[in-house]
């Protein structure tokens, strides 16, 4: 669920004809905010995927949630009958839960008094109700819990439901991010930390991870889920799978709340420990879906930890940050992201970086600028930081189950 469309289909072909998912808020009347721009999903219809109440009953983020599970287990030609329930995980996460509904309910109390809060306030706003809610959805009856590690939320949660297999925890797991954040008081507290862009006169010029004038990030809602299965389980019920999670690394920046490690070296070391889970040199290495977030810093660290990671390698693999379309989508990035990189490989086409126009010598390696690359994907890497010095990368490869 992205802000190019709502499901897979959709969102690939937004993404692969450069097109922006960034506009004026509509949500709320935003007029008196610095930034009045984000990455909103059009067309959303919760009822399309649980009865009324139900949906009444869940925060947008968990909502979102349920729907891309649902596609996932679609796509995937599995249910919960197909699979013993009890080992049946559900990891998805979210970095800030039910803040709109948090904050909406601040607004009944000061005007209503505090016996008009919601009943379901709680529930509603807690983080990992999302995955708790997928599971009742659903019926999933093996772990189910929420990882938290801001913007690396959804590649942090991939990467740890697939341990969980390999440990034989599980036999399958629905795993990613979740995000809707759209809200007053998100907007004025990124824009107080500075991180937002105020093109406000260019809503889909607003995003240009790595170009010269980028001014911050765009926030953007959304929800990336994959269906995980051993190797073993997808043979048994004829599955083809579309990629393998071939690698997953995580690190600390131990540096600051907000700004990335000057020297990239973080994000190196969560990159290179992925490849070396996958078993992969950097020269194998056929693409990488870029954190890429459009802020001045980020861009330019990321830059210097690929150049550390990949080597001589680096100015030679194609690298794009899909977040110049879909905008930032926080917890919800990793887990879309992820699954761009499987598109990527199922697909054989490489997305672009839209709106990047002009040269920044910080910033020198082939983003795939503007226009998609049609090019067989063997081997990606998907890479999430997030605030408080977390990195979490995964490398994806063909299946060869």
């Amino acid at each position: 669920m992205s802000p190019l469309g709502i499901g897979r289909e959709s969102t690939w072909e937004g993404l692969l004809a450069g097109r922006s998912g960034i506009d004026t808020i509509k949500s709320f009347d935003a007029s008196n905010h610095s930034t009045q721009i984000a990455a909103e999903i059009d067309g959303f219809e919760p009822m399309d995927y649980m009865d009324r109440k139900k949906a009444r009953r869940m925060d947008r983020f968990a909502q979102l949630a349920c729907a891309a599970s649902l596609e996932a287990m679609s796509h995937a030609g599995i249910t919960i009958e197909d699979v013993d329930p009890t080992r049946f995980a559900v990891i998805i996460g979210s970095g800030v839960g039910g803040i709109k509904t948090l904050s909406e309910q601040f607004d009944v109390m000061r005007d209503r008094g505090p016996q008009r809060v919601t009943p379901f306030l709680i529930p509603m706003m807690l983080g990992d109700l999302a995955a708790g809610q997928v599971s009742m959805l659903i019926g999933a009856k093996g772990p189910n819990y929420s990882v938290v590690s801001a913007c690396a939320t959804g590649t942090d949660s991939i990467g740890e439901a697939r341990e969980m297999i390999l440990r034989g925890e599980a036999d399958v797991a629905l795993a990613g991010g979740t995000e809707a954040a759209v809200c007053e008081i998100a907007v004025a507290g990124f824009n107080s930390c500075m991180a937002l862009s105020k093109r406000n006169d260019d809503p889909q010029g607003a995003s240009r991870p790595f170009d010269a004038q980028r001014d911050g990030f765009v926030l953007g809602e959304g929800s990336g889920v994959l269906l995980l299965e051993s190797a073993e389980h997808a043979r048994k019920r004829g599955a083809k799978p579309l990629a393998e999670v071939a690698g997953y690394g995580a690190s600390s920046d131990a540096h600051h709340i907000t700004e990335p490690e000057p020297t990239g070296d973080g994000a190196f070391r969560a990159m290179s420990i992925a490849l070396n889970d996958a078993r992969l040199s950097p020269g194998e290495l056929e693409y990488v879906n870029a954190h890429g977030t459009s802020t001045p810093m980020n861009d330019k660290y990321e830059t210097l930890a690929l150049k550390s990671a990949l080597g001589e390698h680096a100015a030679n693999i194609p690298i794009s940050s899909t977040k110049s379309m879909t905008g930032h989508l926080l917890g919800a990035a990793g887990g879309v992201e992820a699954a761009i990189s499987v598109l990527s490989i199922s697909e054989g086409a490489i997305p672009p970086t839209i709106n990047l126009q002009n040269s920044d010598p910080d910033c020198d390696l082939d983003y795939v600028p503007n226009e998609y690359r049609r090019q067989m994907v063997r081997t990606a890497m998907s890479n999430s930081m997030g605030f408080g010095g977390h990195n979490a990368v995964l490398v994806f490869s063909e299946p060869t189950a």
